[in-house]
């Protein structure tokens, strides 16, 4: 299965992220701020990287864009996981992020999009080549901001 890092600042939450990604089989990697997740990818290379938006000292979205920023890591998928977006927030999506989930966001939900990511393994996030799932029509590019499968 994959290696998932998981950026999430509160440590209830991490450890339910924690329980629920290695009971699918996956290995989790977690860091507790933007920061500490982008040292941990470079280091480590995740196969998907969950991130939640609102961390200090480098929120998700400015963790999408450091990922984005470096040719090693570019091409990882990201999803976000916040309870601070609203349906139809197109910035998810512009920062490079693959998928987005709403919290409270169902168990079953976030392991089929996070395997779904997993399997369709590293790919481009530009528009152009509609590599990423978030840009082709039919998935999360119809609903950027979302609770459900890919």
């Amino acid at each position: 299965m994959a290696v998932v890092l998981v950026a999430e600042d509160d440590q209830d939450i991490a450890v339910i992220l924690t329980r629920l990604l290695t009971r699918a089989g996956h290995t989790v990697l977690h860091t507790p701020d933007g920061v500490a997740a982008f040292e941990r990818a470079l280091a480590d290379r995740p196969d998907v990287v969950l991130t939640d938006l609102g961390m200090p000292r480098m929120d998700g979205l400015g963790l999408t864009r450091a990922i984005r920023g470096r040719p090693e890591l570019a091409d990882t998928p990201i999803v976000m996981l916040s309870g601070h977006l609203h349906p139809g927030d197109e910035e998810p999506t512009a920062a490079g992020v693959c998928a987005v989930l709403l919290k409270p966001c169902p168990n079953d939900t976030l392991r089929a999009v996070v395997q779904d990511l997993a399997d369709r393994g590293p790919h481009p996030h530009d528009r152009a080549s509609s590599g990423c799932p978030a840009h082709r029509p039919g998935t999360a590019g119809q609903n950027r901001v979302a609770a459900r499968h890919l």
